[in-house]
């Protein structure tokens, strides 16, 4: 999915389907279609945003902790200075990195797009 507010263009999430807090709590054949699955995922965000370099993080949130990774292609630039996404703080999520539902829109089609043309050449999600 995208991500709700995109001061880091084409920041997507990708919500693990068991609610779970860790990796090495999932059983190893789901946790391997998982990890599968955000490396797929990845590779879509990475062509479909143009990105140079992408930053992946697993957190866990909610009343159940569900994971979830955050997936930011990034851009030389794209921060004040080098590093991690979080040195940019409450900027993140500042309002004004809202899109719109056109631009919502658009971000969507270009990621599953991607997703479509890498699941044809037989990576499979499944």
């Amino acid at each position: 999915m995208i991500g709700d507010h995109q001061r880091i263009k084409g920041y997507s999430l990708l919500l693990c389907e068991e609610c779970k807090t860790e990796l090495h709590f999932l059983e190893s054949a789901f946790r391997d279609k998982f990890l599968h699955e955000m490396s797929v995922v990845a590779e879509a965000v990475y062509n479909a945003f143009k990105s140079e370099k992408l930053d992946y993080e697993l957190l866990g949130a909610g009343k159940g902790l569900h994971m979830h990774w955050h997936i930011f292609p990034r851009r030389t630039g794209d921060a004040p200075k080098p590093g991690p996404v979080w040195q940019l703080g409450n900027e993140l999520h500042d309002e004004k990195y809202l899109p719109n539902e056109a631009e919502l829109e658009d971000l969507r089609n270009r990621l599953n797009a991607e997703l479509d043309s890498i699941i044809h050449k037989g990576y499979s999600v499944k």
